[in-house]
């Protein structure tokens, strides 16, 4: 029997080869993340296992789906947690290397009510976690990951008989031949297919083929986990910057990023402009509400406003609904609304039947995008997106802050507001409307632009996003004369990822 975990162990000392390692801090709101080494260890891994599995137990359930991403270190990780699994008395069904839509797709295809997808999704490497659910297409929420914490820091695990592992093949083929199955493209597309080097280079440029694309264009699309180029985090400038390289260099419709574990996708248009998920949600929310009347959609708070004001989708009498960002969150908020489809920014998005099942993929993602091309012939992405209303959105800017702190810094800067506006305050002139408080603080100027500020909850960070119904140079001053001078008053709010 494994020994209760402890915080306090070192690398490379005998403790670390006999005692399980589990920091508290990698129980996140929604999934789990750890530093390998440094927070958690193998056998941290196997207690998690053996936790998790207590805990589907008192769920009433014992079947499982496991699978792993490309890292060098994430299938020794997901035999550990296999490990627990069994001694929990688990039924594991391990479909091998997979990016996590696939696991969450096979907890349909056999039949499974659980998964634990092992991976760090587009944390860099030296990141490892676990994406887990019992209640396919969910996956753990505050409440889940509260209680698997409990268990596994308590080491309240219980092991049982009749535990096993099989080795399940054809998941992948599967997979690709459910996302390829609907209308093929009828319209001759030429299509950018980058992946970073990640888990989803080897399944991603088979399906956009299986779609119709005409032209895949690979792009970073060989499997490396060093990843040498950039993260495959389409997110970040750097890989949109190379999609958008490659979109001129290779006079492409679009480009379309899948991050670590594929369950995100990225857009760069024929103009090589980046369309940050956002707004490509918008587009795809007048699409498709079009073809569903009074459709519901949901979208999180690092989203545009433009979802709240846009006269096509009032037209359509759709109805959008703002809610936390995260994709355990949308997920949620997107299957309890009976919502068609929900965004989130940073390029999750869900799609409820008749398009998808619910869960977060990239790879469908990029099917209802090319679908939306395939139903206006006489449209490039780029004119899609000229038809929007006009609104500047910054990227997602990041400064570090420790986990212990960041969520105090966040309750400070809402209380700030808050009072702010109670006070009649005025940001760069405008009066505060209003403020959601669901994820942190998004402030809602009288002009329609906003700023947010929240905790990230998979990384040791605070997340800021602007957005202006004005101009580039107003979104960059309600960054840089706003939200940065009031958070530098923070000491625990350290550097920024990137700025505008």
């Amino acid at each position: 029997m494994l020994s209760v975990p402890r915080a306090d162990i070192l690398e490379n000392t005998w403790e670390f080869e006999t005692e399980p390692l589990v920091k508290a801090t990698g129980f996140r709101e929604y999934d789990a993340r750890w530093l390998f080494g440094p927070e958690i260890n193998l056998l941290g891994i196997q207690a998690l296992g053996l936790g998790l599995g207590t805990y589907i137990h008192e769920l009433g359930q014992t079947k499982i789906v496991v699978g792993h991403d490309y890292r060098s270190y994430s299938l020794s990780i997901k035999q550990a947690l296999t490990l627990g699994l069994i001694a929990a008395g688990c039924e594991v069904l391990d479909i091998g290397l997979a990016t996590s839509p696939m696991a969450y797709f096979a907890q349909f295809d056999l039949d499974a009510p659980c998964v634990a997808m092992v991976t760090a999704s587009h944390n860099e490497n030296g990141w490892t976690g676990v994406k887990m659910g019992a209640q396919r297409p969910l996956t753990f929420g505050p409440d889940e990951m509260g209680r698997l914490k409990e268990i596994v820091l308590a080491g309240a695990w219980k092991q049982r008989p009749g535990g096993s592992v099989a080795h399940i093949a054809g998941v992948a083929e599967r997979y690709i031949a459910d996302t390829a199955n609907r209308p093929r493209l009828k319209r001759p597309l030429k299509v950018v297919c980058a992946c970073g080097n990640g888990t989803a280079a080897a399944f991603a440029p088979e399906a956009l083929r299986r779609m119709g694309v005409a032209v895949v264009v690979e792009m970073d699309c060989r499997l490396d986990w060093t990843f040498p180029r950039y993260n495959p985090n389409p997110e970040d400038s750097v890989m949109l910057h190379e999609m958008a390289k490659a979109v001129r260099e290779f006079d492409a419709d679009l480009a379309l990023g899948f991050d670590g574990d594929g369950d995100r996708c990225g857009v760069v248009d024929d103009e090589g402009e980046e369309i940050f998920a956002d707004k490509i949600g918008l587009m795809l929310a007048r699409d498709l509400s079009g073809l569903h009347k009074n459709a519901t959609f949901v979208v999180d708070v690092k989203s545009t406003g433009l979802f709240a004001t846009d006269q096509v989708l009032h037209a359509n009498g759709a109805t959008t609904v703002y809610w936390k960002t995260g994709h355990s969150y949308i997920k949620r908020k997107t299957a309890e609304l009976g919502a068609l489809a929900g965004f989130e920014k940073s390029g999750h998005f869900f799609f409820n039947p008749p398009i998808g099942r619910g869960y977060d993929d990239g790879i469908v993602a990029a099917a209802s995008i090319l679908a939306m091309l395939d139903r206006n012939p006489d449209k490039k992405l780029s004119d899609l997106k000229k038809a929007l209303p006009v609104a500047y959105t910054s990227l997602t800017m990041s400064p570090h802050c420790a986990d212990e702190a960041k969520y105090g810094v966040v309750d400070d800067i809402v209380a700030e507001y808050t009072a702010f506006r109670d006070a009649g305050g005025t940001i760069l002139g405008r009066k505060i409307v209003d403020l959601i408080t669901v994820n942190g603080v998004r402030v809602a100027l009288e002009d329609g632009s906003w700023v947010l500020v929240r905790a990230s909850s998979n990384k040791p960070e605070i997340v800021v996003v602007v957005e202006s119904t004005r101009s580039e140079d107003d979104m960059r001053a309600l960054f840089r004369q706003e939200v940065k001078p009031r958070l530098a008053k923070r000491a625990a709010v350290g550097a920024y990822n990137q700025e505008i």
